[in-house]
Formats: C-alpha cells, sequence, structure tokens
C-alpha cells in the first residue's frame, strides 16, 4: 500500500520514521488498544490523508533526536580522547610546545580552505606567544594528499616538518609525488632519505590515528580544528581563532 501525497512515498520511510508517525497519528485512546496490523495501518493512512505534515514532523523529531545523539558522542570523544587528540607524541607541535592553550588542526594539503587558514593560523601564532599548536595530517583529498601527507611526517626525521610544512600549504597546485617531491628539495630534504622514512609505521600510525579521531569527533571536511572543549570546523579566521583561544584560556 502506497501513499503519494506531497511527495511523500510511505513505503520509501525508514522504519523508524513509520513508527513514530504511527505514535503521533493515533489518537491517544487507540494507541494503548491491541491493533492488528492491517487496522494500524489503515488509522495510519487515514491520520496522514487528514494531516500530510505529519510524516515531516516525524523526520524532524528523528533529526533531533540524531543530532542530540551526535553532540553526546562528540563530547564524549572529547573526554575520552582527550590525551591522544591534544598529546599524541607522534602528533607535529608547533608555536610553543609548552603554551597553555593547544589548537589542533585535522588538514589536508589538497584543501584550498586549509591553505587559506595557513596565514588564519601563521597570524594566531605570532600574535599569542602561548599557543601551542597541533597538526593532525588528515589525507582525504586522494592519493596526492596521502603521498604529501607521508612525505611531511618522514620530514621530522631531518629537522624539517615546519619548513616543509609550510611550503607545502604555500604551493601552487596540487600537491603530487612530483611537486612534493620537488618543494621537499627545495628546503633542502635528503629525497632518497625522505622516501624511506615514509615508509616508517609511525607515518601509518599518524594518520590512521587522526581518520579515527575524526570520525569520533563528527568532522566531515579539512579544516576542522579543536580549542580546548570546542569543535569548529571549516576556514576560521584569526580574529576567532584568538577569541576562542582567550575563552578557553580564562575558563581554566
Amino acid at each position: 500500500m502506497k501513499l503519494q501525497k506531497k511527495g511523500i512515498n510511505m513505503l520509501n520511510c525508514k522504519p523508524a520514521v513509520i513508527a513514530l508517525a504511527i505514535g503521533l497519528a493515533l489518537p491517544a485512546g487507540l494507541a494503548a488498544e491491541p491493533l492488528d496490523e492491517a487496522r494500524v495501518k489503515e488509522l495510519v493512512l487515514e491520520a496522514i490523508r487528514e494531516n500530510p505534515g505529519i510524516v515531516m514532523e516525524a523526520v524532524a523529531l528523528l533529526e533531533a533526536q540524531k543530532a542530540t545523539a551526535q553532540d553526546a558522542a562528540r563530547v564524549t570523544a572529547l573526554e575520552t580522547e582527550r590525551d591522544r587528540i591534544e598529546r599524541d607524541p607522534n602528533a607535529p607541535v608547533l608555536g610553543n610546545p609548552e603554551g597553555d592553550v593547544t589548537v589542533v588542526e585535522f588538514f589536508d594539503y589538497n584543501c584550498p580552505y586549509c591553505r587559506r587558514a595557513m596565514d588564519e593560523v601563521k597570524g594566531l601564532l605570532a600574535a599569542d606567544q602561548n599557543v601551542r599548536l597541533v597538526y593532525r595530517e588528515w589525507p582525504i583529498l586522494g592519493d596526492g594528499s596521502v603521498f604529501a601527507a607521508k612525505a611531511a611526517l618522514a620530514a621530522r626525521e631531518q629537522g624539517k616538518y615546519e619548513e616543509f610544512h609550510w611550503a607545502l600549504m604555500g604551493m601552487q597546485g596540487r600537491a603530487e609525488e612530483s611537486s612534493v617531491m620537488r618543494i621537499a628539495e627545495m628546503v633542502g630534504l635528503d629525497t632518497d632519505k625522505l622516501r624511506r622514512d615514509m615508509k616508517a609505521p609511525e607515518v601509518a600510525e599518524h594518520i590512521e590515528t587522526s581518520m579515527q579521531l575524526s570520525q569520533a569527533l563528527g568532522f566531515n571536511g579539512t579544516p576542522s580544528f579543536v580549542i580546548g572543549d570546542q569543535l569548529v570546523p571549516g576556514l576560521v579566521e584569526k580574529r576567532q581563532l584568538a577569541e576562542i583561544v582567550d575563552a578557553e584560556r580564562r575558563d581554566k
């Protein structure tokens, strides 16, 4: 049986939506009575014909419940994963390693918004000498992004992560193997050693941890920031970053 009204096909609705719609549609007295399936369908369809918006009301309620559950999951992730988010010894740290506020950025070298965020983050570090910046390489935009992330992480073995990172962020065009290695030569990296170090287990471990943490925190794109108890997805200007940092500092 199908109800086609205002673009709603009851056969295509999720079971949870149908169940909630039934609860909303049935009169209070009938909802408590034992009813067979045929009678339930009859009553629900009758109620929906009289009030087609009831299905959309059910959808809205379920979406609100889903959002609440997701928010609770993110809070739990922040509490349980705080050390891995802020203090992972396998994550690059820029700014002041002893800073009183930690800013964590999840990024991808091929993300145009991450590249635009570079100047905002640099501006924050220049203006606030007490910020500790943790980078989480999160390559989600193709093989070139993965290669760039591995190369950047491997550059730590030559003490050139920061220089290489800023150069990759400021490059023109996509980060691919050829362009990444060209920039590696420009910043003075031993490219043969770099390729060997890219295969180190800690490089793969960092990227895998970034994937796990981003999923737990509900991030779905780059850049995404964690500052204290705040999750800040998307491109953020230096002014806003500074305001969040100041608020976190006051709350300590």
